[in-house]
């Protein structure tokens, strides 16, 4: 027997909410459409309990959602007498119910958008970034104040990933937006990789017509395949650039491992630099191959193995095999609140058993790209695995390019944390 529709005009909320069957969003609510057309007249309004400086209202925060705000529609945001202090993306199926885009009077209409991707590409361009490479990020999310969305420049293609429903509903016409205004042509978008999860709603991959699947960039000279029908995330690790160039002037004559090397962007930068031994290790087959293929690009012949790391140190160990350099850069062991303890027990074992192939007097620089671990928790987190009868000196600690500026009322976009310390 169907239930019988609610009387009020507000959906269901806590546990109610929580408890509907999850089914993914019908086709029709994650199909693209323009960036702007509203009017701040006869929008619908979602009444939070206090305004906030955040960038995100999370469902508890809220006292009613309007049943007639559909799934990605621009809501205005206010409180019980009435006032709006902001606008944003809704969606009820999130506990990340609303994004927020503007706040007081501001509204986001189609030159909002413009001037928010212009601001966005004369940050890039005082940053110089084209004299070292034509990688990088164009849009941080929150950083960027684009909540939800990241973009990656790749030479004469934009690599896009929608994390909210919103944003991904309105990807296409955000991506044309930033060709015309760099004056490039292709782009391709991809939903983020938990959209199912923690947005409600499933969807496919989808590119210009003509756009290329794997592209060739350079960074500092070197040369990197960037695949973004197989690659992680938008195909390419950018926020690493600088921690790349810096460990290459630790490499020469050393002898390095690089655990977690994804495409080789450490490893390959390393050998360019005169080590004297790179092996990169990845429990990712294809992220191998095109390690491999990389250094061929750049004329190496870097070792890389397809492996667990755990295993693979545990063995190096056993047969008493030491780098003066090592790297460790696991992908996101924190996706959400829920993964936070089991996410620092992963981290510290992994921390504790690469520490011990670094050889005495040794680099060993890792990293964690989990936003909901901060700075200074990773610090103790890496403090304490440092194995019984070994010291640390911290060196430095460093992060993401500028090109991932942070936002202050957002500390997750400060995600990358990288710490080099030497191992006595």
């Amino acid at each position: 027997m169907k239930s019988r529709p609610r009387p009020s005009a507000a959906r269901p909320f806590g546990a109610a909410a929580r408890n509907q069957i999850r089914m993914p969003l019908s086709p029709e609510f994650v199909a693209q459409r323009p960036l702007a057309g509203e009017t701040p007249e006869g929008l619908p309004k979602v009444i939070a309990k206090t305004p906030t400086g955040a960038p995100t209202l999370y469902r508890r925060r809220l006292m009613d959602l309007p049943i007639q705000a559909k799934h990605g529609d621009l809501v205005a945001v206010g409180v019980d007498d009435g006032t709006v202090w902001a606008h944003g993306l809704i969606n009820p199926r999130a506990e990340a119910t609303v994004r927020i885009l503007t706040r007081g009077a501001v509204f986001p209409d189609q030159e909002w958008w413009r001037s928010q991707v212009r601001k966005a590409v004369e940050l890039r361009r005082m940053l110089n970034l084209d004299a070292t490479t034509n990688a990088y990020r164009l849009v941080h999310a929150e950083g960027d104040g684009l909540p939800g969305i990241v973009i990656d420049r790749y030479g004469d293609l934009l690599s896009v990933e929608a994390f909210t429903l919103g944003m991904f509903q309105r990807s296409e016409a955000l991506a044309k937006l930033f060709c015309e205004e760099l004056g490039i042509t292709h782009w391709s978008v991809q939903p983020g990789p938990r959209t199912s999860e923690q947005e409600g709603f499933i969807a496919q991959s989808f590119a210009s017509p003509g756009a290329r699947s794997k592209v060739i960039v350079t960074e500092n000279n070197l040369q990197f395949e960037v695949n973004l029908a197989d690659g992680h995330k938008t195909g390419f690790f950018c926020d690493q650039r600088d921690n790349r160039a810096r460990l290459a002037t630790f490499a020469a004559g050393k002898r390095v491992l690089d655990l977690c090397c994804y495409s080789g962007g450490f490893s390959i930068s390393a050998e360019c630099a005169g080590a004297a031994e790179v092996t990169g290790v990845d429990l990712d087959e294809r992220a191998v191959e095109q390690a491999r293929r990389n250094a061929r690009l750049n004329r190496k012949n870097t070792r890389f193995v397809h492996a667990d790391a755990f295993p693979w140190v545990r063995d190096a160990l056993r047969n008493g095999k030491l780098f003066d350099v090592v790297i460790l850069d696991p992908p996101r062991l924190i996706s959400s609140q829920d993964e936070i303890d089991e996410g620092r027990h992963r981290y510290f074992d992994l921390n504790r058993l690469a520490m011990q192939v670094v050889a005495p007097g040794g680099l060993f620089v890792t990293c964690s790209c989990s936003g909901l671990l901060g700075a200074d928790d990773f610090s103790r987190l890496v403090v304490g695995a440092i194995p019984e009868g070994r010291t640390g000196q911290i060196l430095y600690r460093t992060g993401a390019g500028p090109d991932h500026p942070v936002a202050n009322n957002c500390p997750e976009t400060e995600y990358l944390k990288a710490i080099w310390m030497r191992l006595g």
